[in-house]
């Protein structure tokens, strides 16, 4: 070979972490949106992976905690469904929060679970808690049909606010996407979270309005509940699916909220992600 001649190279990439930044780049992100998709359907497969029903689950779980809930709260305690018929009054509670328990259970989890990719090779650790919640959407939307059956059942037809169910929707996914980022980052750095998670899912669903109503308070006390996102979020799924009035006054406060918990989720991820690959 001519000395004269160069040799080719091969080409390297040099990963460099971004000093200063507060926040998560969410243009890496992006980038690697294929392997957000193909986590996201990893973790479908993998939730049903050698189960007799498979994604039949995504049905009878919720259908089966309606029955319970309609006979337990509807017929022997005799919670107030102010008119409406009690299961659909508290499925249309009962969907956003299965949604919001399940993603964030899950997302708050993805970076211990993810233990053996993150140290291996780079990428933004970001995907993994948004994968997590992915999954759960399908899962979501499977769940609607339970809903539908239900409505004929009853025979009851929603009106045109039905469509409004979709943006109530992308405000429980960024709900829990907030709050999974802030506990999947806390919960890498202490592990006591993840006795306290569980634990703390099953708390807030009796102070979330999904089996009741917030109108059994009395108004003074109502505020109680409004701190909670979730609560503005399940009243506006009753208005688009039953079309009962809606108060933005707690919607607002939800989405004020959600948007707090994010940014705070996303400094703290960015403060410990650094960290992930040593501590985890």
């Amino acid at each position: 070979m001519n000395p004269d001649q160069t040799s080719p190279q091969t080409p390297t990439t040099t990963i460099r972490a971004r000093r200063g930044a507060w926040l998560p780049s969410l243009r890496e992100v992006w980038e690697a949106r294929e392997l957000l998709g193909f986590l996201t359907w990893r973790d479908m497969k993998v939730r049903y992976k050698q189960a007799v029903l498979g994604i039949a689950w995504a049905l009878l779980v919720p259908f089966l905690k309606m029955v319970v809930f309609s006979i337990v709260f509807g017929r022997l305690a005799g919670i107030d469904s102010e008119g409406y018929p009690y299961a659909i009054f508290m499925y249309a509670g009962l969907l956003p929060w299965q949604f919001f328990s399940e993603a964030l259970t899950r997302s708050g989890q993805s970076i211990v679970s993810g233990a053996n990719v993150i140290t291996k090779v780079y990428f933004p650790r970001l995907i993994l808690p948004i994968a997590s919640i992915g999954a759960g959407l399908i899962d979501f939307v499977i769940s609607f049909a339970v809903l539908g059956g239900v409505m004929a059942y009853f025979g009851f037809a929603p009106g045109l606010q039905i469509l409004l169910v979709i943006p109530f929707t992308l405000l429980t996914l960024l709900a829990a996407l907030s709050i999974g980022i802030l506990v999947s980052a806390l919960n890498t750095a202490y592990r006591d979270f993840r006795y306290i998670l569980p634990f703390a899912v099953q708390l807030l669903m009796f102070l979330t309005p999904v089996i009741y109503s917030v109108s059994i308070l009395p108004e003074r006390f109502r505020w109680i509940l409004w701190i909670n996102p979730l609560t503005g979020i399940i009243d506006g799924f009753r208005y688009a699916i039953l079309g009962r009035p809606i108060s933005w006054e707690p919607l607002a406060i939800s989405a004020g909220t959600i948007l707090v918990i994010l940014f705070t989720g996303l400094v703290v991820f960015r403060r410990t992600e650094r960290y992930f690959a040593d501590i985890v």
